[in-house]
């Protein structure tokens, strides 16, 4: 497998958008073209994670705290995340960061911790807004709704509060609107096409 294809997975469960504005979750060091030989799991990237990645023989760090969060003008190795930046790049070493994405993906690192302290009826208290994502996809147009409700099904196409917004080439429309809205066309708990 690909490392690019371990970031994909990563990015499906624990979407960049979702980290919080100082932070710099996502690929951090490398190039994902390579074949993985092994992951290496850490909180935070030391030189002691990438020798023993280094004596593993595995090409691949995922931590959860970014090693770089800041820009650099040089790399000189003066301090620990300098040399651990220069031993990856010599080493072929790829080192991917999922932080605050993570924290607030859903079953991520919040939702485990709210369940293993016995908590119920968990949902984020501060969503994210204003992280919408575009999805184009190009399906015959038998199958369109079958794929439509696939994605509603998958939590897609959810705005606000209107559930299963979609659009079309012929620039039609669809949106449910949920309890509580007021909207201009259609009724609430109904599927709507413009």
């Amino acid at each position: 497998m690909k490392i690019k294809e371990i970031v994909s997975a990563l990015e499906r469960f624990a979407p960049l958008p979702l980290q919080d504005g100082f932070d710099n979750a996502g690929l951090q060091i490398g190039l994902t073209e390579a074949e993985a030989t092994g992951a290496l799991l850490c909180l935070d990237v030391t030189e002691a994670v990438l020798d023993e990645a280094i004596a593993l023989g595995y090409n691949l760090i995922i931590s959860h705290h970014p090693l770089i969060f800041k820009g650099y003008k040089s790399i000189t190795g003066k301090d620990y995340v300098e040399r651990c930046i220069l031993k990856a790049i010599k080493n072929d070493i790829v080192i991917y960061s999922a932080h605050t994405n993570l924290d607030n993906a859903q079953g991520g690192v919040n939702y485990k911790i709210a369940e293993k302290i016995g908590l119920k009826n968990l949902k984020v208290l501060e969503p994210k807004e204003s992280n919408l994502v575009k999805l184009v996809t190009f399906v015959p147009y038998a199958q369109a709704d079958m794929v439509r409700q696939a994605l509603f099904a998958a939590g897609c196409g959810n705005i606000g509060d209107y559930d299963s917004c979609s659009y079309n080439l012929r620039g039609e429309g669809t949106f449910r609107a949920k309890e509580g809205t007021h909207p201009f066309c259609g009724t609430i708990g109904e599927l709507h096409h413009e």
